[in-house]
């Protein structure tokens, strides 16, 4: 099993800046991709960005490209999400997933609400 803790969201201005953190613990030398989805209100589930625990490949959502980076720090078992010039379209839920073999994520977090005020 893996367990995901989020942390750092909040609520910022339209054109600032936050920092997700997510903590793996348990299986967490099993790691394969990890991700970050949101949820807005009344929406679903959508795709943020992910990336390969091991090789550090990343990919992301259209409508975050050039704003949101992933990134992973290997030791701590924790991946990020820096997230600058947000919008209030950002706002949302934001959920960790793993996934220990590259296929479905099976795993995730509570969510942490980011609320950007326009």
């Amino acid at each position: 099993q893996v367990r995901l803790v989020e942390s750092g969201g909040g609520l910022v201005q339209a054109g600032g800046s936050l920092r997700l953190s997510c903590a793996a613990s348990g299986r967490a030398f099993s790691l394969y991709t990890m991700t970050w989805r949101r949820q807005a209100p009344g929406k679903e589930r959508e795709f943020v960005a992910d990336i390969a625990w091991r090789g550090g490949q990343t990919s992301y959502a259209d409508s975050v490209k050039g704003r949101f980076t992933i990134s992973r720090d290997y030791r701590q078992n924790t991946v990020y999400l820096q997230m600058n010039s947000l919008k209030p379209e950002d706002t949302g839920v934001y959920y960790c997933g793993a996934s220990l073999t590259g296929g479905a994520y099976n795993y995730w977090g509570q969510g942490t609400q980011v609320t950007v005020s326009a």
